[in-house]
Order: structure tokens, then C-alpha cells, then sequence
């Protein structure tokens, strides 16, 4: 069967721009969330989505590209609807919020489906161990998302009247990312175990009053 037969099995709707556009970058979300960016392959997109293949590099010029719509879409998904609005919505002062982070990663880490961190996964997959060497755009994608976490704690830090909110942010993001790797490998009790940290971190590093 050639591309266009696919198309045509696929129904009417597969090389409709629109949905084809959004079929795929759905298949490729699940796939890349679970798998990671090396592991997923082209044609496992176009199984998943159902379209064929001149569809999807119609719409995507390349892996590289797919690949960095994805992570767009997840700094939305995640780190915009899911993660900040749990965390505001869970408490209103600044500190609550910080430690309340940590109430949200445990009962991710608890969920049957937990994925992982795929900024987290894909920067380390495509890092470059040459120092001098350039990265690739999917690892500075990956970077500038994490970075954008780092600036809504530098935020509630700020708030919070600690001094260094950028120092803090690096802290509290390390925390944050230890306590992922550990859940991945079995450690459910992770995030509880870095709220204990993280109360030392925040008392710590807020003024002394006089």
C-alpha cells in the first residue's frame, strides 16, 4: 500500500491540514511522553496517527520539528495547566505554593500512567558530551522550558521575600528533578522525602527576622 491508498483507507478526514496536523502531534505527545525522542521512530507516528507519511512531513518538515511542537505542547499541558495551576490553586501564600509543588509531584508519582519529566528525558537523550560543542535545537528547546519552570519559582521566591530568587530557583528545580528520577525508578515515596528537604531549603534561605 503507498502513502496515498494509506490516506484513503485512513478515511476522508486523513490529509485534512487541521486534523491531520493535530492527529499527529497527539500521537507523537503520547509516544514521545512515554518513550522518549530516540526510542520513537517516524513510522510509529504515522501507525499511531493514521495518516500517511508525505501528510505528515507536509505539515512537519522533520523529526527535529515534530519534535519541538511537542514540547511546546507539553510546557502547555504540563507545565502551564497541570503543574502551576495545581500548585495556585492548592495554597495563596508563596511558601505554601513552594512546598505545595511537592503535594502535587506525590500524587503524580502515585498515578499508574507516570511518564516521567520529558523535558527532563529528551534534553539528556540529545546533549552533546563534547562541551564545546553546539547543541541541537530540540536540547535548547528542552533547556528554555526548564528554564521557564525555574522562572515561576524564582517568582513565588520573590514573593516569598527570599533574597537570591535565582539561586533559590537552581536549588529548588534540583529538588525537583532529583525527586522525578528517583520516582522513575521506583521511589514513590520521592516527593515526600524532598518536601522534608525542601522545608530546610526555604527556612534557610529566607531573612532572619530581627
Amino acid at each position: 500500500m503507498d502513502d496515498s491508498d494509506r490516506a484513503n483507507a485512513a478515511g476522508p478526514d486523513a490529509t485534512a491540514p487541521a486534523n491531520a496536523r493535530e492527529r499527529i502531534l497527539e500521537a507523537a505527545y503520547d509516544l514521545f511522553s512515554r518513550h522518549g525522542v530516540r526510542a520513537v521512530g517516524i513510522d510509529a507516528i504515522i501507525e499511531r496517527s493514521g495518516v500517511a507519511r508525505m501528510t505528515l512531513y507536509r505539515q512537519f518538515g522533520s523529526k527535529e520539528d515534530l519534535v519541538v511542537e511537542f514540547l511546546k505542547r507539553r510546557e502547555k499541558r504540563w507545565t502551564r495547566d497541570w503543574l502551576i495551576a495545581s500548585v495556585e490553586q492548592r495554597a495563596s501564600e508563596p511558601r505554601a505554593r513552594l512546598l505545595a509543588i511537592f503535594d502535587v509531584f506525590d500524587e503524580w508519582f502515585r498515578q499508574p500512567d507516570f511518564e516521567g519529566c520529558a523535558f527532563v528525558t529528551i534534553l539528556v537523550e540529545t546533549a552533546d558530551p563534547d562541551p564545546d560543542a553546539s547543541q541541537t535545537e530540540i536540547y535548547r528547546e528542552c533547556a528554555r522550558h526548564l528554564a521557564n519552570i525555574r522562572s515561576f519559582i524564582e517568582r513565588l521566591a520573590t514573593e516569598a521575600g527570599i533574597p537570591d530568587a535565582a539561586a533559590f530557583g537552581r536549588k529548588w528545580q534540583i529538588l525537583m528533578k532529583g525527586s522525578i528520577i528517583s520516582a522513575t525508578e521506583g521511589d514513590l515515596d520521592a516527593a515526600r522525602r524532598a518536601k522534608e528537604i525542601a522545608a530546610l531549603v526555604v527556612s534557610e534561605a529566607l531573612p532572619v527576622s530581627r
